[in-house]
Parts: structure tokens; sequence; C-alpha cells
């Protein structure tokens, strides 16, 4: 459970609160929120030579209420990840929401079908739903599908539409393009939850098509990606009973006519976390396959097990050591995190 402990300073109608999860600023209609987190810690390949990894966001969001139920807004992020491909952003946006239908977006952003899919439980600090860190250190020796959320990149210009839920199930549907990545994609997905009873649960499905890939590439261990045309399905699930969180998650890419080396295949994830009092402890399993759908290429197949543990010290301030091997190394990493 979050506690918000707010720090209320007013002058007139200014009203400026802190909290673990935000800064932020409102002021009548118009409102200010800042995000982020930063990571650093070592990571020991194989138990050996020590290295240092780090990691961190920032996330900014801007939003003026234009109507009662009608909100428009910006946001503009970075992080580690985009800094190490080169790119000044995560995500730059705006967006109109409605308090009754729902939500459009335009911009550079993520799709639909990755914003509405569910991730594997991971108490550590290595990043594993999104291009984690360990594979910064320790280099497959193949193409591995690290990610089983479905994701057709964050650089092009992108309209995200998604309805409010409607009872338990919520819409959505992108489209994207002008890139010199590929022609057009298309992205739509599906949600339901269960958020109260015994057990609460969330389930997803999305699918992609992305005509004409031309030197694409999402997942930062898969090569280059030219081809005909690149079609994803994605589906996972998250049931949470007490402390105890379980996902499933699966996804798989296939490539028409691929032209150099192969990057589509499969990738497959579960994983269960337990939280107790200021600790937490998770286990994590992801495999991939590569070139499954070839037969002309020998296919590559990684296996990646972490258990994570993590000790809260305060609502800003936590410590985590995970222990994990991938398919031909182990490795030991332990850190510290800092959030507001």
């Amino acid at each position: 459970m979050r506690l918000y402990i707010p720090v209320i300073l007013t002058v007139g109608t200014f009203v400026f609160s802190t909290s673990a999860d935000a800064l932020q600023y409102d002021n009548g209609r118009f409102g200010l929120k800042l995000t982020g987190y930063g990571t650093a810690g070592i990571l020991e390949p194989d138990f050996e030579t020590p290295d240092f990894i780090g990691d961190w966001r920032v996330r900014g969001e801007m939003d003026y209420l234009v109507t009662d139920g009608n909100k428009l807004g910006l946001v503009y992020a970075i992080d580690a990840a985009a800094v190490d491909e080169d790119k000044f952003m995560r995500e730059a946006f705006t967006y109109w929401q409605n308090n009754t239908y729902g939500r459009a977006e335009l911009g550079f952003t993520d799709s639909i079908a990755r914003k509405l899919g569910v991730g594997l439980p991971d108490v550590g600090g290595l990043r594993v739903n999104d291009k984690p860190l360990f594979y910064k250190k320790i280099h497959p020796a193949g193409p591995v599908i690290s990610d089983t959320t479905l994701t057709t990149g964050r650089s092009a210009l992108r309209l995200n539409l998604a309805t409010m839920p409607i009872g338990a199930t919520q819409y959505g549907l992108s489209v994207s393009g002008i890139t010199d990545d590929y022609d057009y994609a298309v992205d739509a997905a599906l949600k339901i939850r269960q958020p109260t009873g015994k057990v609460k649960a969330a389930y997803t499905v999305g699918a992609s098509f992305m005509s004409r890939p031309d030197g694409y590439r999402t997942d930062a261990y898969t090569p280059y990606v030219y081809a005909d045309w690149r079609a994803q399905v994605s589906g996972g699930m998250n049931l949470q009973y007490n402390s105890w969180m379980w996902g499933l998650t699966a996804r798989l890419i296939y490539d028409e006519n691929p032209v150099g080396p192969i990057s589509d295949g499969l990738a497959v994830g579960t994983g269960v976390s337990y939280d107790i009092l200021n600790y937490s402890i998770s286990l994590t399993y992801i495999f991939s396959d590569t070139g499954v759908w070839n037969r002309d290429v020998k296919d590559y197949m990684d296996h990646t097990a972490i258990a994570s543990f993590r000790y809260k010290y305060s609502e800003n301030v936590d410590g985590w050591m995970s222990l994990g091997v991938t398919t031909e190394t182990p490795f030991l990493a332990v850190g510290m995190r800092l959030t507001f």
C-alpha cells in the first residue's frame, strides 16, 4: 500500500504537494506533475569482476482542464534506455481525455497494445520488462527477444485511441507512420480487469501489423529487420491473491520474406512475487526462441531466470538484490533505487 504524505503551501489558489509518487503542482484547472527514479548498482557476470550498472527515468506531464470531464495534456519523458540508443526522448506527445468516452494521444509514444499490456512480476532493479539491464553487461550469443509485451517502438509519429473502461473491458487502437523504419503500423488491444474479489485479475491481448520494416528494431538484442511485413500477437495475465502476484505473458513475431539475419520468433515469460511488510521477493523466467519460423537457419534459444529481493527503507528509498542466470552466464546484481 502506498502512503501519500502531503506538504501543502497555500498562497491564494496555489497548492504544491510532494509524495512518494510525484512532485505535483495544482493551480485551479492547470496542473504539473514530475515523476522519476534512479538506480545505481553493480553486476557480476560469472560472480567475478563487478561492473557498474545505472538506470533512470524522468517524466513530466502538464495538463489543463478545459471543461469538466475534458482534459488537454502534454507529456515528455527521457530515460537511460533511450539515451543508450542515442535518442533524446522516451516519449513526447499531447493528449485529449474525456472522462466518459476515452483518450486520444498524438506524438511519439508506445503503441496502445503495449500500454494496455501486462508485465511480469519483478522486484529487482534490472528492468526485466523493458530492455533488461543485464544484457548490457552479458552479451547474448544470439538474437534474444527479451520483451514479452508487444511493441512497435516509439520513434514514429503515432495516434493512440483508447476507450474508458466499459464495465471490465477496455479497447484500444493505434496507427503510426512518418518514419524511416517502416511504411506504417497498426496496433490493437483489448484488456479485461477484475479489480474486486478475493482474486484480482487482468487479462490482455494485442495484435500488430507493420508494412515494410526497413532497418527497424525495438528489441536491443535482435538484428535490424528488413521484410515485406511484420505481424505480432501478444497476450498476458496477472493474478493477485492477497500479497501474492502471478504473471504469464507471451509474444509471437513473424516476418514475411525477411532479408538478412533472422530476428522473429517467440518469447514467453512467467513470474511470481510476494510482499510482506517492507520486504518483497520475486522469481521470473523468460524463454526466447528466434528463427523458429525459418527452416533454413538454426534457431537460437535463450533461457533467463532471476530471483530478486527488495527492502523498502522508506517511501522513496529501497535496496535490491538479484541472482540470475542466462543461457550461458550466471550473475549477481545489487543496487539502490531512489524514486520521486
